[in-house]
């Protein structure tokens, strides 16, 4: 009776013991069987409409998607802009795209299928450009016959792979029939089947699975054992490079900056130039900007040009963005210049005619303080200017601070290519409204401006910028009574700090007056003094010859193409015998 009654319980213990297999076997045949899950390529894109055509940039997919219109395949302009070419403009507000060649401007309108390359018309069969509501879209090929990449178009989904990334690379061909996943791993999604001996690029190996790109743009994973072993392709660039000339001098230029502020101003040509020495190129801040519309004030004169030309040196006139406040005008909205082509265009117009009306052989630009939203206008100004100058043998030159994580937009480099001379204003280290006194131009300051400058522009274009004027430093004591005893000792200052620009003469006056003894600075490359006045401390950090020839040193150690001085009239005299040592 007893064994009757134990077979139940002992089938029943291994019918539970059997399903126990059977689940656990079901468990490890699912771990180990690959998903057969596939992904559409329309949700790895993340692509929502039919016109969208995803991109893949050098093997990375981008968050931003082209369009198809018309058959055709179109890119956002920042794609254009930042990831293929940076010297397309686009003129949101005329809805005009923009391309400067080394010796033409290239003009597209909206909607349009031709284009003008200067004075020439040409055309595609579809429309170059097309102005969305947030942006605009640029026909691919249009910007591939400016740019250096290469590109293919596959469908289903619509999408571009673009290159512009050349050299070697690493590729590998699959040893059998395998799939391309999502992520690593036999769960992931199905991107594609890879068939025996397809090609991929290997961008990530590993032991198990290797991260690859198919040829067509998808990227994904295969398992490493499916690869071949890898050997090395090279991609080289079908695009010949632009060559830029420019209107140089065979000469180091030796330039000083004449400030004039009314036209009785002009008349002190003679006594400036009579007391330089070296002195080839002056620059009188003549042209400023009246309005929005483009168009300039002048205080030009032509008896100026010839007395300048008569004794050998050239003229090339200032134009400024903030010279209207001497004419008691209010300094126009440089960005509702410069971010509109025609008001651009009148600009350049105006300044070029009153080159020709006044034999000028250069324009010099200082546009100071620019915003850098109107970064890339400014640049394009720059470009379009130099084709004008360069048709009416008129010398570019532009002028720049010492380079900094904020002025990176001046696009140093892009001048260059364009402009004949960059100037880089090496000064104004310390200057009004700084929380600390110092020197206007250490030669730490100076050798950092020029030796970053030239990271950007050739030395044979770049002219240093020196001052003639010094800064004198004032520290008021103020009433310690009222501050608050809650702020440390050593990050409270107990007086005012002031300064104001001064003369090389002027500051030796002050020196002298004082009878304060100046130290030299092995660290500043300068005198140094500092005096009390009635209570007041004042400090200078002096410029003079001995101070400026260790500039100049700078110079000629780094073979530039010159020097320039702001500003004509400031100087001692004894300086220009240090000028000619180095500026011949």
């Amino acid at each position: 009776m007893k064994n009757k009654k134990i077979v139940p319980v002992l089938a029943a213990i291994i019918l539970i013991i059997v399903v126990i297999l059977f689940l656990l076997l079901g468990k490890l045949i699912e771990k180990y069987t690959p998903s057969k899950e596939r992904q559409e390529l329309t949700d790895y894109y993340s692509m929502t409409s039919e016109d969208e055509v995803a991109i893949i940039f050098n093997n990375e997919i981008s968050d931003i998607h082209g369009k198809m219109i018309d058959g055709n395949v179109y890119l956002d302009f920042d794609s254009v802009h930042d990831r293929i070419n940076r010297r397309f403009y686009w003129d949101s507000n005329e809805n005009k795209l923009l391309y400067t060649t080394a010796d033409n401007l290239v003009c597209a309108d909206a909607e349009n299928t031709s284009y003008n390359v200067g004075k020439d018309s040409l055309s595609l069969d579809h429309a170059i450009v097309k102005a969305g509501a947030d942006t605009a879209y640029v026909a691919i090929d249009f910007v591939k016959l400016y740019s250096d990449f290469s590109y293919e178009v596959f469908d289903s989904p619509n999408r571009v792979v673009i290159t512009n990334s050349w050299g070697e690379y690493n590729i590998a061909s699959a040893k059998k029939s395998t799939e391309l996943r999502y992520q690593g791993g036999i769960k992931s999604p199905i991107l594609a089947d890879i068939e025996k001996g397809t090609e991929l690029i290997l961008l990530e190996p590993d032991e198990t699975w290797t991260k690859v790109s198919t040829t067509d743009g998808i990227i994904g994973y295969v398992k490493s054992k499916t690869l071949g072993s890898p050997s090395t392709a090279v991609r080289t660039s079908d695009y010949t490079e632009e060559e830029f000339t420019h209107i140089t001098k065979d000469r180091t230029i030796s330039l000083g900056w004449h400030q004039v502020t009314n036209p009785s101003a002009n008349g002190n040509i003679s006594t400036l130039l009579s007391a330089s020495k070296g002195v080839n190129v002056i620059s009188p801040t003549w042209f400023y900007l009246t309005d929005t519309s483009g168009n300039i004030g002048s205080l030009a004169s032509s008896d100026y040009v010839d007395y300048c030309h008569q004794n050998g040196v050239e003229v090339w006139a200032l134009v400024s963005n903030f010279g209207a406040k001497d004419q008691g005008l209010e300094n126009p909205d440089l960005s509702q210049i410069l971010t509109y082509t025609s008001r651009r265009e009148n600009l350049i117009n105006n300044l070029i005619s009153m080159a020709i009306r006044y034999n000028l052989d250069g324009i010099n630009v200082d546009f100071e303080s620019v915003d850098p939203s109107v970064g890339d206008a400014y640049i394009q100004f720059i470009r379009e200017l130099s084709l004008k100058c360069a048709n009416n043998g008129v010398v570019l030159s532009v002028d720049n601070y010492a380079p900094s994580a904020y002025t990176a937009f001046y696009n140093r480099a892009e001048q260059a290519l364009f402009a004949d001379y960059v100037i880089v204003m090496a000064y104004d280290e310390h200057y009004a409204g700084c929380d600390e006194a110092g020197s206007v131009a250490s030669i730490g300051f100076v050798r950092d401006a020029v030796t970053d400058t030239l990271a950007e522009v050739p030395a044979d274009q770049l002219i240093m910028g020196m001052p003639f004027y010094t800064r004198v430093w004032s520290e008021t004591p103020t009433d310690e009574g009222g501050t608050d005893t809650e702020i440390p000792a050593d990050s409270y200052q107990n007086f005012t700090l002031g300064s104001y620009s001064a003369s090389m003469r002027e500051a030796q006056s002050l020196i002298d007056a004082n009878g304060a003894i100046p130290v030299w600075s092995e660290e500043t490359g300068q005198y140094y003094v500092e005096y009390i006045n009635s209570g007041v401390t004042y400090k200078i950090w002096i410029e003079d010859a001995a101070s400026l020839e260790e500039k100049l040193k700078v110079l000629q150690a780094n073979n530039l193409a010159g020097g320039a001085f702001w500003k004509m009239g400031l100087e001692n005299s004894t300086v220009w015998d240090t000028v000619i040592k180095y500026i011949n």
